[in-house]
């Protein structure tokens, strides 16, 4: 897949299930009858309602729901346009155009202006990595007439059309210019999208519900919906996102069928699942996720490398993925920074970690640790994350490290990682999509813009930007080994293996596709 730069993507659709190809673009409108309602178990409690403040993915799938996109990947990993009608580049590369197509308005019913995509482009530059990448090349941006944006670069950039097609956090979500210009580092709290779904604010319970309903004003584009490109055909008027004390009590309602469709569930549900005819299980994918435990690199003990290289001996994938996922046919140990699938997928620098045990690792350890406690921020309504969590405070326990575990949701949690002095250690899992290119914010070295944990290193920071600029394909590959070696050499982050989670919907709902994302256009319930 293109996502500045190639990654290896294939879709699929799932068995009994069907994509329905787009009629020509028309205004939607709602179906004769009663109301048709989408019932939706998301993976996490939507709390926070900020795609471009936050790069939790439950907060991204939010944004597809409302919002739309400059350009979008379809299943082929190629950028297509999607709020743009047409575009033109100079010979030289240096000027582009986009021009907005028709009939595009905001849930309030403004029109849609290149000035607001230019101020929704600006405040997306400054949180992704993509982004921040992009904008170094930018020399000026700025809306020509009501409907062109007009972009000079600094010299030719081969990823443009990528970087504004980047399907995942952070996705560059366009927004009313009023919204946009609200600093980024302050969540926008008013939520007015121009994307297939209306958000009903007055129905949110944050962390327990969300309602989303048909926006009958939004004009698809008229090519076959294709991932997160061609026609968002909202085929129901109402969307209900719905959370359940446990996976337990969701599996029980898709069951009893007051569910139709749950996002996740942990593996060892499936058996029970896969005998029932009404229901379809697929996997997330086609790209894994990959476990990550992230330093704090700005406190004591983890604000020395040598300290995040010791742990990270001890923190064998293997103990990692049979906790948290436990079936051997959804993971897989991987010592690649990039997918082990990904055309930039390589080894250089992982001896210390395919050779790690307990035992080098306390060695390492007793010459650098200084006694400090280590707080680990633990999601505990994460199941994953959860076990990723116990295991880590198993190995630092024997490993002689004194352990604070810190109970919160995954909401709370990600609200206290951007304290800068209040934790040591949280767990997480990326999409594969999102870790194909050492242009995402994950591996940034600037700790000013970088990701959470805040590496602070020049050398990562020259080698990513080389990276970005480099057109030949043998020298990106050379350039993606020496970062991922660089990467290890500072300890920015472990990686603790790759693995799928399990979809689960009943049969009678038609137009699922199983995507890096959970996409809720093109699909619709037999009641």
């Amino acid at each position: 897949m293109r996502y500045g730069g190639k990654l290896r993507c294939f879709g699929f659709v799932i068995a009994t299930a069907m994509l329905l190809v787009a009629t020509p673009a028309q205004a939607q409108r709602p179906p004769a009858g009663g109301q048709s309602v989408l019932r939706v178990v998301p993976h996490a409690n939507l709390t926070l309602l900020d795609p471009t403040w936050t790069s939790i993915y439950i907060t991204r799938n939010h944004g597809y729901m409302i919002y739309d996109t400059l350009f979008a990947v379809d299943a082929e990993g190629r950028p297509k346009p999607q709020m743009v009608d047409s575009w033109t580049t100079s010979p030289d590369g240096m000027t582009w155009t986009f021009k907005l197509r028709d009939g595009l308005r905001w849930h309030d019913g403004a029109a849609v202006t290149a000035e607001d995509c230019v101020a929704s482009l600006k405040r997306w530059g400054k949180r992704s990595g993509v982004g921040q990448q992009l904008f170094d090349e930018i020399a000026d941006i700025s809306a020509s007439d009501a409907k062109t944006i007009a972009m000079t670069l600094k010299r030719p950039y081969a990823y443009v059309l990528d970087a504004l097609a980047t399907l995942s956090s952070y996705v560059p979500f366009m927004l009313p210019k009023r919204l946009a210009e609200i600093d980024p580092a302050k969540p926008v709290e008013e939520q007015i999208g121009s994307g297939p779904f209306i958000f009903k604010k007055d129905e949110f319970v944050p962390g327990e519900r969300a309602v989303y309903i048909k926006n009958t004003a939004y004009v698809p584009r008229s090519e076959p919906p294709s991932w997160a490109a061609g026609a968002k055909l909202a085929k129901v008027d109402r969307v209900t996102w719905t959370r359940y004390p446990s996976q337990e009590k969701a599996i029980e309602a898709l069951i009893a069928n007051r569910v139709d469709y749950i996002e996740e569930i942990a593996p060892r549900f499936v058996p029970r699942l896969e005998r029932r005819a009404d229901i379809v299980i697929g996997k997330t994918g086609p790209e894994p996720f990959v476990g990550m435990a992230r330093f704090n690199h700005l406190v004591p003990p983890f604000n020395r490398p040598e300290v995040r290289r010791a742990v990270m001996m001890a923190m064998n994938q293997t103990d990692y993925m049979n906790a948290a996922i436990g079936v051997q046919r959804y993971w897989n140990t991987c010592y690649s920074v990039f997918t082990c699938k990904s055309p930039y997928a390589n080894e250089a620098g992982s001896d210390f970690l395919k050779n790690g045990t307990m035992a080098a690792a306390k060695a390492a350890l007793d010459a650098a640790y200084d006694g400090t406690p280590v707080v680990l921020l633990n999601a505990v309504d994460i199941p994953v994350v959860a076990a990723f969590n116990r295991v880590t405070a198993d190995k630092l326990r024997q490993l002689g490290i004194t352990v604070v575990m810190r109970n919160t949701t995954w909401a709370e949690m990600t609200l206290k990682r951007a304290d800068r002095s209040g934790w040591n250690i949280f767990h997480t899992f990326w999409s594969g999509v999102d870790l194909g290119n050492p242009a995402h914010i994950a591996y940034s070295g600037d700790p000013v813009n970088g990701w959470f944990g805040w590496p602070d290193d020049k050398e990562l920071e020259d080698l990513r930007a080389r990276f970005a600029v480099e057109p030949s394909a043998d020298e990106r590959k050379k350039l993606a080994a020496r970062i991922q070696e660089r990467i290890w050499a500072v300890g920015a982050s472990a990686y603790l293996g790759e693995f799928h989670l399990p979809v689960a919907f009943r049969k009678a709902v038609e137009g699922a596709i199983v995507a890096p994302v959970q996409f809720y256009w093109n699909m619709s319930i037999r009641r």
